[in-house]
């Protein structure tokens, strides 16, 4: 006996991890609603399950993430993910948590947080989150400090994984991928929009997707296809489920 087609849908949408949660949430809201009903009457009830479903909903919303290993309430990486998630009706595409070659010296960890492909370029964005309380600066574009830490070392990095990942894609492609390396800073105020020190861009992570967007058009369509597809390709996930 074949299995009618709804059943197997049906099956389908049980199975999906989204439908399990909305299951989970309502019926953990209808709960919480008889409850009320119950002690105080069915007016409070009904909205005491309404506010149950949209917090839940709000704070699973504030940790989703396409990287398990970035789902968690204090993650840098996942709030500039969700940045740059608006920009994909403008053309750019993004990849997270991508592995390049570390570098002898065991200054890069071997990790770009979001390689960006668009019409602007390609940007290879790292997030960070400093404490706050230590004030940012630079001396003449040559240095960056928080508080009294020199942060030379993660300039370097940053610019060491945006040089592997331009290599493999220009072999890839034939042709010169230049990857802008940058730095998106959670925590500490930002005294500047957008500040290249050392050959890196640095700004504040709440502006990750302003820097992209401001910027003159100098890839194709077919440009951004063909290096997306190469980064995918040869830039493995750095994290596996």
């Amino acid at each position: 006996m074949k299995e009618r087609p709804e059943w197997g849908n049906a099956a389908a949408m049980l199975e999906d991890p989204r439908t399990r949660r909305w299951i989970q949430r309502v019926g953990v809201a209808l709960a919480a609603g008889v409850v009320v009903s119950v002690l105080i009457g069915w007016r409070l009830g009904l909205t005491v399950a309404v506010l149950v479903v949209v917090a839940d909903f709000v704070r699973r919303s504030r940790k989703d993430s396409t990287v398990p290993a970035w789902q968690k309430s204090s993650a840098a990486e996942r709030r500039t993910e969700k940045q740059l998630r608006a920009l994909q009706r403008n053309g750019y595409l993004v990849l997270h948590a991508r592995a390049v070659p570390r570098d002898d010296d065991g200054v890069s960890d071997g990790r770009i947080d979001h390689l960006v492909i668009g019409p602007s370029g390609v940007y290879a964005i790292d997030s960070e989150k400093w404490d706050k309380r230590l004030p940012v600066r630079t001396m003449s574009h040559l240095k960056l400090f928080h508080g009294p830490f020199n942060k030379k070392d993660r300039l370097d990095e940053a610019r060491w994984e945006a040089q592997m990942a331009s290599n493999i894609l220009a072999e890839r492609v034939g042709f010169d991928v230049p990857v802008q390396p940058s730095v998106a800073i959670y925590g500490p105020s930002i005294p500047w929009k957008v500040m290249r020190v050392r050959d890196v861009d640095v700004y504040a992570g709440n502006r990750a997707r302003a820097y992209l967007r401001r910027r003159p058009t100098i890839l194709t369509e077919g440009d951004v296809q063909r290096i997306f597809q190469a980064a995918e390709d040869a830039l493995p996930p750095k994290y596996t489920d």
